[in-house]
C-alpha cells in the first residue's frame, strides 16, 4: 500500500494539483510530503521512506533525469517507484529514465484516470514481488 508519497515540482500549483489526483485516485489516505527540486525530494524520501515518488522532470537545482541517478546508485532508495510527470522529454530522455528505473512516464496535463492505472500497474508489481 502506498502510504508515504512525495511530489517533487518547483510550482506549487502543480503539487498541489497531483496531490488532488492522488486523492482522487484512491490514495486520500496517504501522507503527502512535497518538494519543490530534486534535492528537496532525495531529502524528503530518506526522511520518511517514500513508497511513492511522483517528480517533474524540469526543476531548477535538480532535475528529473539527475534526481533518477541519485535514487538509482542508492540501495536504500532504489527499488522506490517513481512516476514522472512531464510536458517536456525527448525519445533519449526518456530511454535513460527508463533505464534509471523510472516506472512511469506521464505527460501533461495528468488526469485521475491516467494516474488510476499507473498506480495500479505499481500495486501489481508489489503484489507480485511478496
Amino acid at each position: 500500500m502506498l502510504k508515504n508519497i512525495v511530489i517533487a515540482d518547483d510550482s506549487a500549483l502543480a503539487r498541489m494539483f497531483i496531490r488532488r489526483c492522488l486523492e482522487i485516485a484512491g490514495l486520500g489516505d496517504a501522507n503527502f510530503y512535497e518538494a519543490s527540486d530534486g534535492s528537496e525530494a532525495i531529502v524528503r524520501m530518506k526522511e520518511i521512506k517514500a513508497d511513492l515518488l511522483v517528480s517533474d522532470l524540469t526543476m531548477p537545482n535538480m532535475n528529473g533525469i539527475e534526481l533518477m541517478r541519485k535514487i538509482s546508485a542508492s540501495p536504500r532508495l532504489s527499488g522506490t517507484p517513481v512516476l514522472i510527470v512531464t510536458s517536456a522529454g525527448n525519445e533519449e530522455q526518456r530511454k535513460e529514465l527508463l533505464e534509471l528505473g523510472v516506472t512511469r512516464i506521464l505527460s501533461k496535463p495528468i488526469s485521475p484516470p491516467v494516474l488510476i492505472e499507473a498506480i495500479q500497474h505499481i500495486n501489481s508489481q508489489s503484489a507480485g514481488q511478496e
